[in-house]
């Protein structure tokens, strides 16, 4: 063979040995690149159940009013099924919290079909766009956050919406400690759970997420979403307020799912056109209020008296829709009912906060063995300091429709944020301290109720022992969201002398005489109502029931009787009376003529939301005319 043919073959094998090499080393190279791209996959896989074991953790055990870690409850084990539906009732921002409710027990049994919350991301057959962004609405105490933390729970637990990747939970009163820091929403996720510690921006781009905001009425941050300033990058930093409206309006991962609960005084901040489904957690039904009480307690006879006291009082029947308040009457009435204390089972609002109020102050005497058994007069001067200046908290805070208080608000009522009896003690089940991000401690009364309550306590106080005038009534009565209604409630409530009893050591000695207490009566039923919206005349009726004093329902009862209602003029008052007592009803009216009732002068027959009344209205004429303020004579000023 020639020589210059073996170099030619030489050369050749060598280029089919290097071209063997070269993809061997490919092939070595792509094995790597696959190991570690399984590693990468397995070790994120381990980062989300860590993930998941930190959410069950936080989740599975739950609070009812109290904070004490040996209180803590099994989520599972007292959960009962939340009424939801789809939409809003209407009204809803220009009606106090309890109005809601009461319209809302009217309106459940007539439409609407429940949504579990486990199902909030799922579209009905007839929706054909994907659901991203859903705003829930419901009252406080509602079971908002218990619902977010049952979808949480079973999540975790891989029962339910595996095809989420990762759930990211976080509350307002979180974000408010950060509002006016810069971040990235990756660092955003890596500082509130830090079990996401190890997830890059590459591996959130491609995964599906699901973001809770709780409690946007807590919030304390501007949402701007009209602010041009777009970010699409999750390393990218920006204020907290900037972060959240682009990921609601989409703009920050585009495929990561986001749910908002909040009340419905506030979810108006968020523009209808970035929510996909707007969801109402109406609380209880019928059904479920018993439900709960028979989960409650293992005594079967208790809990039958318990229901069976609930449903008496048309109030508290209606406010036991709200699972807090439920666990409110089951507080007291088990207390009342299983001690020597028993006497008149509370039947007004007022009643039963006053008794809860007490209820809390004899257990803390119990757990921190204070001595002798004391009478509720006999309260000690620290608990009557401490509740007074939670009392003045509550009502500074009402007024400006703040929920949530931080350090700085309690020092500027003279609360020491570093006595035990803030946020234990005698205040353990009516105010809550909870450690956050960084553990900086944030404080709210256990619900909004307790709040309106002891803001009343603290006005009554005021009066009695300052002389201070308050002008409560007409400030109610101008409020455009009646969210002075159940504030000025109680007030009314507590000038009955079997409350001021009761409470005594805190409202001081001053007794109210029954002239006085009559002339309120009397001023209530003749004050004129112009220009002053149906819920709130409807609230002067309510006011009237927690003095005790049930003369106008009974007119109003016997007006119905009578065959010759065309011929006798109604009041205002009973006007209001009658309107509520149609929206309140059982039956179901197929027709109400309003051209029957012949009102005063100056009065006609509120009109009702046919759907609400469940009738159908033959005449609807204007609403109450009448003044809005009012002055009492002598004593009595405090309820101007």
């Amino acid at each position: 063979m020639p020589p210059s043919t073996c170099r030619l073959i030489t050369g050749q094998l060598d280029r089919f040995i290097q071209n063997i090499r070269l993809d061997i080393e490919e092939f070595s190279f792509s094995l790597v690149s696959l190991f570690f791209f399984l590693s990468a996959d397995v070790g994120l896989q381990e980062v989300l159940d860590e993930h998941k074991i930190s959410l069950r953790r936080r989740c599975e055990r739950v609070t009812e009013g109290s904070d004490e870690t040996g209180s803590r409850t099994l989520l599972n084990r007292i959960y009962t099924e939340l009424y939801i539906t789809e939409g809003q009732s209407e009204e809803v921002h220009t009606q106090h919290e309890v109005r809601q409710l009461e319209t809302a027990s009217k309106m459940d049994a007539l439409h609407d079909a429940p949504i579990r919350c486990q199902d909030i991301f799922k579209a009905l057959p007839d929706q054909q766009r994907p659901i991203r962004v859903v705003l829930t609405n419901g009252v406080a105490g509602v079971g908002k956050t218990f619902s977010v933390q049952k979808f949480t729970l079973d999540w975790a637990e891989g029962l339910e919406n595996q095809h989420v990747s990762v759930v990211v939970l976080l509350s307002f009163r979180e974000l408010n400690l950060i509002r006016d820091e810069q971040y990235s929403l990756l660092e955003l996720l890596h500082v509130f759970h830090p079990t996401l510690q190890k997830v890059t921006a590459e591996k959130l781009a491609v995964s599906q997420l699901l973001f809770i905001f709780d409690g946007l009425d807590e919030s304390r941050l501007s949402l701007d979403f009209t602010n041009r300033k777009l970010l699409s990058d999750v390393t990218q930093k920006s204020s907290v307020s900037q972060l959240l409206t682009n990921l609601i309006q989409g703009n920050l991962l585009p495929s990561a799912l986001v749910w908002i609960t909040s009340r419905p005084a506030a979810a108006n901040q968020i523009p209808p056109t970035c929510v996909d489904r707007l969801t109402e957690v109406r609380g209880f039904t019928d059904a479920q209020k018993e439900k709960y009480f028979r989960r409650r307690f293992s005594d079967e006879e208790l809990s039958r008296r318990i229901i069976s006291h609930m449903k008496t009082s048309r109030s508290l029947h209606i406010m036991c829709s709200i699972p807090v308040f439920c666990w409110i009457t089951a507080t007291v009435l088990e207390h009342m009912l299983t001690t020597e204390q028993r006497g008149e089972l509370p039947k007004t609002l007022t009643d039963m906060y006053s008794h809860f109020l007490l209820v809390q102050t004899k257990r803390k005497k119990n757990k921190y063995h204070e001595g002798h058994e004391t009478s509720p007069q006999e309260l000690t001067k620290a608990d009557r300091e401490v509740l007074l200046k939670l009392g003045r908290l509550a009502s500074e805070h009402l007024e400006k429709g703040n929920i949530m208080f931080y350090q700085k608000d309690l020092e500027q009522c003279g609360l020491d944020v570093t006595e035990a009896s803030v946020y234990s003690g005698v205040c353990t089940e009516i105010f809550k301290r909870e450690c956050v991000i960084f553990q900086k401690p944030v404080y709210c009364f256990v619900h909004l109720s307790i709040q309106e309550f002891l803001a009343a306590v603290y006005m009554f106080h005021c009066f009695t022992n300052r002389k201070i005038k308050v002008r409560a009534m007409e400030k109610s009565l101008q409020s455009k969201n009646g969210h002075l209604n159940l504030f000025v409630r109680f007030l009314h409530g507590l000038c009955l002398d079997s409350n001021h009893r009761l409470l005594g050591g805190l409202l001081g000695q001053t007794e109210i005489s029954p002239g006085t207490i009559q002339k309120v009566i009397d001023n209530l039923k003749k004050m004129s109502s112009e220009e002053i919206s149906p819920d709130r005349s409807i609230n002067i009726f309510h006011c009237l029931m927690e003095m005790n004093d049930l003369s106008v329902h009974q007119e109003i009862q016997e007006f119905l009787k009578s065959e010759n209602r065309s011929e006798n003029k109604l009041s205002e008052i009973q006007c209001s009376a009658l309107a509520f007592m149609l929206q309140m009803t059982e039956e179901v009216l197929d027709e109400f003529d309003l051209l029957k009732y012949k009102t005063s002068n100056s009065t006609e027959v509120q009109p009702l939301p046919s759907e609400t009344a469940g009738a159908e209205l033959q005449q609807q004429p204007e609403g109450f005319r009448s003044e809005a303020s009012l002055w009492f004579p002598g004593e009595s000023r405090m309820w101007t």
